[in-house]
């Protein structure tokens, strides 16, 4: 019988990667995707993966045609995917009165918004016509309100969570479930530099057993973790006023000038 796929971009580090080493250990074969194609290999080789469970393809997700060849290139190699994670993302501060950070905005819009819709494309017909699959987008907590400093980032994460919610309604009849996972401050390279506390620090491994028990029920939206979903629902009902005082002073996400 032919082992479970899982396809995963931004696997070279971070959320990806813990979420790969999790679907390994479940039995399941891996199509991970990254830029840095040989740090994925030098690491996959180190946990002692088989090489018959696992490929690496190469590709930027801001790049529309690196990364949906690199879907094509999975079904051509691997078959259908069971799950397609669109992990790859970047954080980075904004100031709007900074000419420059405009760029910054752009790149994390190409990055978390339409390389996530890009990862999807090439493997949303094929599920359809087989009649299953899931295809899981990594929202954020940081989606539910907007941050000071953090415009471009809570501004995509909100984008991951509409486009999500979207194309599950549209997929509703075909049997592909679209999951929705709201990480709260999770310890990786993205939050290390946080000038912040981060309550309810969670381990990325940890992250990713609560994850994978989320993708494999098929949920359509959950936080991670849970103590982080109780927090969004106080931010949401937060009346403005007293949410803008609460964050005024808190202190910014570094900008890529810093």
């Amino acid at each position: 019988m032919t082992l479970p796929l899982v396809c995963i971009t931004g696997a070279s580090s971070g959320i990806g990667q813990a979420l790969a080493a999790r679907f390994y250990r479940a039995g399941y074969r891996l199509a991970l995707v990254a830029r840095r194609t040989a740090e994925v290999q030098a690491w996959a080789q180190a946990q002692g993966f088989e090489a018959a469970r696992f490929a690496v393809y190469g590709a930027d997700v801001r790049d529309l045609a690196a990364i949906t060849g690199a879907g094509r290139a999975c079904l051509a190699a691997q078959g259908v995917p069971d799950v397609v994670i669109a992990a790859a993302g970047i954080s980075v501060g904004m100031d709007t009165a900074v000419l420059g950070d405009l760029d910054v905005m752009r790149a994390t819009f190409e990055t978390n918004n339409l390389g996530l819709a890009a990862t999807f494309q090439p493997f949303v017909t094929p599920m359809c016509a087989r009649g299953s699959g899931r295809l899981v987008g990594i929202a954020s907590v940081a989606g539910i309100r907007g941050l000071p400093g953090h415009g471009a980032y809570c501004a995509s994460k909100a984008g991951v969570i509409s486009y999500c919610e979207s194309l599950r309604g549209e997929l509703r009849a075909s049997g592909v479930k679209v999951v929705t996972l709201g990480p709260g401050y999770i310890d990786t390279p993205l939050t290390r530099k946080n000038p912040y506390g981060m309550p309810f620090l969670m381990q990325a491994d940890d992250f990713a057993e609560r994850a994978f028990t989320a993708i494999v029920q098929g949920v359509s939206y959950r936080v991670i973790p849970w103590q982080m979903g109780w927090v969004a629902k106080l931010m949401r009902v937060l009346p403005n006023r007293l949410f803008d005082r609460l964050f005024a002073g808190r202190p910014r996400k570094p900008r890529r000038a810093d």
